[in-house]
């Protein structure tokens, strides 16, 4: 299975976000809102 560099860092990102949000404080929640939403829109075109 091959996973290029353009899927596997806006999964990193969800993943980073998601964990996070599990431990949250207020920075926590603007850092991990933002890497949902770089992770969403960079697997966007991948996903149509």
């Amino acid at each position: 299975m091959y996973i290029s560099m353009t899927i596997l860092q806006p999964l990193i990102a969800l993943i980073a976000g998601i964990a996070i949000l599990i431990a949250p404080r207020l920075l926590n929640y603007v850092v991990a809102g933002y890497l949902i939403l770089v992770g969403v829109l960079g697997l966007q075109p991948h996903l149509s």
